[in-house]
């Protein structure tokens, strides 16, 4: 019992209990065991009568056949149900061999009804705790949830007004200025306070706003922010920059929608999954995700990037798994992601590039030993619904599994000789290049060492130039004029590859090789390689056709379809249509710029 109490009061709510208290707990709680696979209890069950803490091993929250999340050690479940008086809204599954404490009902009710424990009882239910263990980019801070600016209004504007101002603009509130603070009159306040009460629309805005209005930082995380609406009774919040200027509201909406389904559920999930098949059945929530995110109007780079940190997981379990099948290494080894995976620029329709690379000199039954572990970390990706370069730039292809010396050897012939076949390709590839997995555990740089020489740089910058944005029609855009595709735009080989290509180019002149588009840009801005009007082009351009291409993926991915890259210009609003032919006409014009300022003698008609 002391063991139980000691663990008891290391975790909240019970470390607010004095040891007496924490006695007559312990007195009472139950010790379970749950194997792996053992349901704690079933969805719909109950009202349960006891609340369970996870003493060692981990607790799956399974709703409908989806895991929800993950407990460990000293997270409390069960206590919704149990104060509710309801059904569990949930399955509880050992995801592993587990120990918990089962406290009765009618010892902790009490004890979670007080005032001090409250907030703990709220934030439990509502929206578990970050691990400490969580990773930086996977607590989304409220800022990057804002969609549009803040729809600012006077507070003598008429309630007419506004509220017209907000059809026309999409915003369900707009803010007041106030001497130090703000007002804020919602869409809720204008059925609640103008239509049901009969108030008069041309009655000043001022008559029906909040004030002031609660407003939070923009480096605040999404999830404190939901419990600060449900604490509140609350559906907007301003968001704050750290100067104290208004950066846009956010709702609860948004907020649901991006806590709801976290990408760190997901690579714990990944991570405790003990064969490819538990993988299969993990990576299955990937496509919901990325579709949450992208519902939450996250940027289209952070659901990418996001992407990215799952597939990485997902690598690296199945590179463990098949290593621990396989038996130790010969020679220290690491795996690398290339491409748009080692940028974090994976959209759905991305495969995944990868390349091996040993330390010394291997035995000469190696190979046999990375042929099964690359075969079968490219089976797993299949199985999992991600597939492997269809072009061979897989660790399972000879030519990208060597040691450490041949890719060092390689990418110096190809810096003194870039006139070599596939050269300009090989020096993509190895400079798209970023370690996800090293049997020794250092996973520090990529397979691209060294300076690229003024010949490599010049043929790179020809390179870049050889794929057009498709701007040869005045009034529309090049499309595909025969087979399946007849009358679709390519957005990847017409609009994404040749940004990819300048950036590359412009950041490796500036030294920085692995890393991504918007990266190199702000790189090759500061080192002055790329002008900075022509920089700052090629962010927003890629940033715009990133967003469309991600729309358009993740409708595909609504409909069960398979992800591609070409849309019909036909279904896109005029808008849409305008911003990116301009978008297209804008890279256009920086190619040439490049080609006229490097005398590479490239065509333009």
């Amino acid at each position: 019992m002391e063991d139980i109490a000691g663990f008891l009061g290391s975790h909240p709510p019970f470390d607010a209990v004095d040891a007496d208290e924490l006695a007559r707990l312990a007195a009472v709680t139950e010790t379970e065991v749950a194997p792996r696979g053992a349901a704690i209890f079933a969805q719909g069950a109950g009202p349960v009568e006891s609340v369970w803490m996870v003493r060692s091993g981990s607790v799956e929250v399974i709703h409908d056949g989806r895991v929800l999340d993950l407990l460990g050690p000293g997270e409390l479940f069960g206590q919704g149900s149990m104060i509710s008086g309801l059904p569990t809204g949930f399955e509880a599954r050992a995801a592993q061999d587990t120990v918990c404490y089962r406290i009765p009902a009618d010892v902790i009710r009490p004890l979670l009804a007080r005032p001090d424990v409250l907030q703990f009882v709220a934030r439990s239910i509502v929206n578990r705790t970050v691990p400490a263990a969580a990773l930086p980019e996977e607590q989304v801070r409220v800022a990057t949830l804002i969609r549009t600016p803040p729809l600012l209004c006077q507070g003598t504007e008429p309630i007419r007004e506004a509220a017209r101002r907000m059809t026309e603009e999409g915003a369900s509130a707009a803010l007041v200025p106030l001497p130090g603070s703000f007002g804020i009159v919602t869409d809720r306040d204008l059925r609640r306070r103008v239509i049901v009460p009969g108030l008069s629309p041309d009655a000043p805005v001022s008559s029906i706003m909040t004030a002031p209005a609660f407003t939070v930082t923009a480096d605040r995380l999404g999830g404190d922010v939901l419990l600060d609406m449900l604490e509140r009774n609350v559906h907007h919040i301003p968001v704050l920059s750290a100067a104290g200027q208004v950066l846009g509201v956010v709702d609860d909406g948004d907020l649901v929608a991006a806590e709801g389904r976290k990408p760190l559920l997901l690579r714990r999930a990944i991570a405790l999954a003990e064969s490819p098949a538990e993988l299969a059945t993990a990576a299955a929530g990937l496509n919901p995700v990325i579709i949450a995110l992208h519902d939450a109007r996250v940027t289209a780079e952070q659901v990418t990037a996001v992407r990215s940190v799952v597939l990485d997981a997902l690598t690296r379990r199945l590179v463990e798994l098949a290593v621990r099948d396989a038996g130790p290494p010969p020679v220290p080894f690491t795996w690398f992601a290339l491409g748009s995976l080692a940028r974090r620029e994976a959209a759905p329709s991305s495969d995944v590039d990868s390349a091996l690379a040993w330390d010394g000199t291997v035995p000469g039954d190696a190979a046999g030993y990375f042929g099964r572990v690359t075969r079968a970390v490219d089976e797993g990706l299949r199985a999992c619904g991600i597939s492997p370069d269809v072009h061979g730039a897989s660790a399972a292809n000879p030519i990208f599994a060597r040691s450490r010396a041949s890719w060092r050897r390689a990418a110096r012939s190809l810096s003194e000789d870039p006139t070599q076949d596939k050269a300009l390709i090989l020096v993509s590839v190895l400079a798209d290049s970023r370690p996800v997995w090293s049997s020794g555990g250092d996973t520090a740089g990529g397979l691209w060492e060294g300076q690229p020489t003024p010949e490599l740089l010049r043929l790179l910058a020809r390179f870049a130039l050889s794929f057009r944005p498709p701007t040869g029609f005045l009034r529309d855009f090049v499309v595909e004029h025969s087979g399946e595709r007849r009358g679709q735009l390519d957005l990847k080989h017409g609009g994404m590859i040749p940004i990819v290509d300048l950036a590359r180019w412009a950041g490796m002149a500036a030294g920085m090789a692995s890393a991504s588009t918007r990266e190199r840009l702000r790189a090759a801005e500061a080192a002055g390689t790329m002008d900075s009007a022509e920089a700052q082009t090629l962010t927003e351009a890629f940033g715009f056709i990133f967003s469309l291409r991600l729309d358009h993926q993740v409708e595909q991915l609504r409909r069960g379809s398979v992800p591609d890259d070409f849309i019909d210009p036909k279904t896109l609003n005029p808008l849409a249509r305008s911003y990116l032919r301009e978008a297209f006409r804008a890279v256009a014009s920086v190619q040439a710029n490049l080609s006229a300022e490097l005398s590479l003698g490239v065509r333009w008609g």
